[in-house]
């Protein structure tokens, strides 16, 4: 009788050290996934409420006199306040539209774009409502090209595109 007092003594004190390990070893990761979940989530509701669009879009040729430009105007449809760090980030790519190239922010010599903040450059950030002004100056604009792309991208992924004409300012 004393035996089997021990023996369940045994078992019992052998299951309760094997639960402090299994739950010893499954926190951390049950942890870790909270923190997982959580950042997803708030990446998630970033894109759902960042929304831009082209409003308007032009490109001139100049005749090698000027450099060739397309300039176009995005509005913050979203309901998110989009940081000028975020617009320095983004990627850009403008030019020809079987010829276009990914432009470097800021100004150099060619393949590059500016952003005209305007009204909101003090707050140092585009809110929804405001418009944004794009000014691209890529190297593969002519005389000849019959449509321009251009497409902007925000760092987290959203982004707004159009093909246009060019308005040839030689004549």
């Amino acid at each position: 009788m004393s035996a089997d007092t021990f023996t369940t003594a045994m078992f019992l004190i052998t299951a309760v050290i094997a639960a402090g390990v299994l739950i010893s070893a499954i926190f951390p990761v049950f942890y870790q996934m909270t923190g997982t979940f959580s950042s997803a989530g708030h990446a998630a509701d970033q894109q759902l409420r960042t929304n831009i669009q082209i409003v308007l879009d032009v490109a001139y040729y100049y005749n090698n006199m000027n450099p060739n430009i397309e300039k176009i105007w995005i509005k913050n449809t979203g309901s998110r306040q989009i940081g000028a760090s975020e617009i320095a980030q983004a990627d850009v790519f403008c030019g020809d539209a079987g010829n276009f190239a990914r432009m470097t922010y800021g100004a150099s010599s060619s393949n590059y774009w500016i952003s005209n903040t305007g009204a909101f450059a003090n707050q140092q950030v585009w809110a929804p409502g405001e418009t944004l002004e794009v000014d691209c100056y890529p190297s593969t604009i002519t005389s000849t090209t019959n449509q321009v792309y251009f497409q902007f991208v925000l760092p987290d992924g959203i982004s707004t595109s159009d093909q246009f004409s060019v308005t040839d300012t030689t004549s």
